[in-house]
């Protein structure tokens, strides 16, 4: 063979194969599978420290996903985040839940908030999607008969009941005021907290309203204190239980107890106080079991904080399993798509960071922990 022949076969070799490669790559990237997974939350607004955190949970598990390389049902699979801002309105949320039903999302995490959660769950089962809330409480949730409803920590019949309780038997109290923000959220838990209450023996002397926009509680406060309550429960989230601690010091309501669940139940609520001593009177209650204290917890926070620097909260560990069972389902089912995976997730048994996920029939996770914290010395601590 000439140098001039050899040089022409090894040009036909290389076209060859980049030709083949050429036909081959469409092929192979009609072969790996994309799988949206939508996620809501109030990403805008007061409540976008709640949002951002859980939004950054779910993305964890999409990237920590892709990283895996998963295979369902002999394809690869790349996953996605379609992200929408419901900014803790109801309103909102039904229209988030309908876009993504429009996009053909492969299952949805979310809503943060009850109120926003209880009326897109309609949406989402009238269109067929799976949803799995990370931290809507409100027992309602899981009434109404919507399809493939799911709720990945306790509600709030455990929530509030575990208050009223810890005031009643741990701190012997004896008189309590009720203050709520009207919304499905902390209407709800205030509502199970002063039956619990009333049904140990405490003496609710007050029951005030206000709502999740409100900044000044000092004539509600004001009327409280003419009643001399060892606590207080709030039914609410911490843009405004920061302020509301800050005008107690103010009225000289020292050494009452604010009481609340999971929505002023986070590290935020330091800043929000502004360094006010009743910060130390706080104790709240989350749906699940300390993070420091589970098997993953540490190791699983230090990832997060790697990736989101002081962006923890509360409930970014839950959007992360809540993303994790989802796609568990479609592994066991071999199909990303809703219809078929769905049925998958009533069997569930995945090793989460905040629990062995298995669910009941109605959708409500199977044995949820609860976690009650103060704060001492500026950080968020469990008591039990």
């Amino acid at each position: 063979m000439t140098p001039r022949t050899a040089s022409v076969f090894q040009f036909c070799a290389t076209a060859a194969s980049v030709a083949l490669a050429c036909c081959l790559a469409p092929a192979e990237a009609q072969a790996q599978t994309v799988v949206r997974i939508g996620h809501v939350g109030p990403v805008s607004g007061p409540q976008a420290h709640y949002g951002r955190d859980n939004e950054n949970g779910a993305r964890m598990a999409v990237a920590e996903l892709n990283a895996q390389g998963v295979t369902i049902g002999g394809k690869k699979v790349k996953f996605e985040l379609v992200a929408e801002d419901d900014a803790a309105d109801p309103k909102q949320g039904t229209a988030a839940a309908q876009k993504l039903c429009d996009a053909k999302v492969n299952g949805v995490v979310g809503h943060l908030n009850s109120g926003t959660t209880i009326p897109a769950a309609k949406v989402y089962s009238q269109c067929g999607l799976p949803m799995i809330s990370p931290s809507a409480t409100n027992p309602e949730l899981t009434t109404l008969g919507h399809k493939h409803v799911y709720r990945l920590l306790a509600n709030d019949n455990e929530l509030g009941a575990g208050l009223a309780k810890y005031a009643a038997e741990t701190l012997k109290l004896k008189k309590v005021a009720i203050i709520d923000d009207r919304t499905a959220y902390g209407k709800g838990v205030a509502d199970v907290f002063a039956r619990t209450a009333k049904t140990l023996g405490l003496e609710v002397v007050s029951q005030q309203y206000t709502n999740d926009k409100a900044v000044d509680f000092m004539a509600i406060l004001t009327a409280i204190k003419n009643k001399k309550p060892d606590g207080i429960f709030f039914g609410g989230m911490d843009p405004q239980a920061g302020p509301m601690l800050r005008q107690m010091q103010q009225l000289g309501l020292t050494k009452a107890y604010l009481f609340g669940g999971d929505g002023i139940c986070t590290d935020k609520l330091m800043d929000l106080s502004s360094g006010a001593r009743t910060l130390n009177n706080v104790v709240c209650a989350v749906g699940g079991a300390s993070l420091d204290k589970l098997p993953q917890g540490k190791a699983w926070r230090a990832k997060y904080e790697a990736q989101f620097p002081k962006q923890f909260q509360v409930y970014s560990p839950y959007t992360y399993d809540a993303t994790m069972v989802l796609v568990d389902a479609m592994k066991r089912a071999n199909s990303v798509d809703p219809k078929v995976y769905a049925a998958k997730l009533a069997d569930a048994a995945y090793p989460g960071v905040t629990a062995k996920v298995s669910f009941e029939p109605n959708g409500e996770l199977k044995n949820p922990a609860m976690t009650l914290y103060t704060y001492k010395d500026g950080k968020k601590v469990s008591v039990n």
